[in-house]
């Protein structure tokens, strides 16, 4: 079969801003300079062929792994202190964030599985710093999944700027004041774009928070008197706060579901906020390392319509209700490789524009074959 991927034309047949030019030189040059490290938790143990780089083609972009276990992850929460991991959840209060607990384990969501939660947030920064990790992955659902509630609350901590201070044995905090990028499911391809993403809207002085999301189905809804096609972007647990209304005090921890998550835990559940974003997938094609790209606005629906998706996609998970800009449904299944879809905010439109364009332009200077999705809207 045949599908119309009209909608994907190649960068070279772009007029990118010289703006974007500049910044992707200088970006680019520091990867190749400097390097950066990805710490993998674990690669494959989920089985996702798709989610990981082949070395040889990762380590020409700058960027490297450094593969990890899980077991020393769980062994290094046995170390975090209870009163480490209680600081943690009193900084997450005191922000407003809400958890719905009870007393069952088996069904709810208990202050223990939190404060598990709490020592895995603290245990993984350590070991990020330990390693000069760039950005890492926790591969959870296979191995820790029978050890520790999910690793969700820390994910979402990860990759927001503003979050609990983590400390080392000499008091000194680490990755202060940045996000440490987390990549869910320890896909690789996410983690180099998150990692490049965060580089360029740090430079660009934008909000760097980035995350992947499901890519989970759409319907079409009467926006602005015209109906319009809203896909759901849901992830398998937990965004960064600063994406959601409210932030901290717009999310809510709800147990993980028990068919999944035997031991529980919380996510980091919420509505993302209105505003322009740009979208992306990195994947290997043929041996080729590719990046697609993309603009697309979240909508504010309904709350009876946002509960309406919830309902029939999974409700403890936090939602994005976006409209791909110059793509069709049909187009977007027939290019799309994955089920994980990045997203990231922009200012306005036009300094989305600006941002797409400079990481286009980046991941191409980094060795990538890239590609604008939508283009024929004339957005860059």
């Amino acid at each position: 079969m045949e599908h119309d991927t009209s909608h994907v034309p190649p960068l070279r047949d772009v007029n990118l801003p010289s703006r974007a030019e500049k910044i992707a030189a200088v970006l680019a040059t520091d990867f190749r300079r400097n390097k950066a490290i990805l710490g993998v938790f674990d690669e494959g143990c989920m089985g996702m062929y798709n989610a990981i780089i082949p070395d040889e083609l990762l380590h020409p972009t700058g960027v490297f792994k450094e593969r990890l276990s899980q077991s020393a992850l769980y062994a290094a929460m046995q170390r975090v202190t209870a009163d480490e991991a209680q600081h943690v959840r009193s900084w997450l209060d005191a922000r407003g964030m809400q958890f719905l607990t009870g007393l069952d384990p088996e069904t709810e969501l208990t202050d223990g599985q939190i404060l598990e939660q709490c020592k895995m947030y603290i245990a993984a920064m350590r070991i990020a710093d330990e390693f000069g990790c760039d950005a890492i992955g926790i591969q959870y659902q296979q191995g820790l999944k029978d050890l520790t509630p999910a690793s969700d609350l820390a994910e979402g901590l990860f990759n927001n700027v503003d979050r609990p201070p983590v400390r080392d044995a000499t008091g000194r905090v680490l990755y202060q004041n940045q996000a440490l990028p987390h990549f869910n499911e320890v896909d690789e391809c996410s983690g180099l774009d998150e990692l490049v993403t965060n580089r360029i809207w740090t430079h660009l002085g934008y909000d760097p928070e980035t995350t992947l999301h499901d890519l989970r189905y759409g319907e079409s809804y009467p926006l602005n008197g015209a109906g319009e096609f809203v896909w759901v972007f849901e992830i398998s647990g937990a965004v960064p706060p600063k994406h959601l209304v409210g932030e901290y005090a717009g999310a809510v921890s709800e147990r993980q579901p028990p068919m999944y998550f035997r031991l529980g835990g919380g996510t980091v559940k919420g509505v993302s906020k209105p505003g322009e974003i740009v979208w992306s997938r990195v994947f290997v094609d043929h041996g080729i390392l590719k990046a697609d790209l993309g603009r697309a606005k979240v909508v504010e629906l309904p709350q009876e319509e946002t509960e309406r998706r919830w309902r029939i996609t999974t409700p403890q998970w936090p939602i994005m209700h976006a409209v791909t800009y110059g793509i069709i449904r049909d187009q977007m299944m027939a290019r799309h490789k994955s089920n994980h879809i990045q997203v990231a905010y922009a200012p306005d439109a036009e300094r989305a524009n600006l941002a797409l364009a400079s990481k286009a332009a980046t991941f191409r200077e980094m060795g990538l074959e890239v590609s604008i999705c939508g283009n024929e809207n004339g957005l860059l």
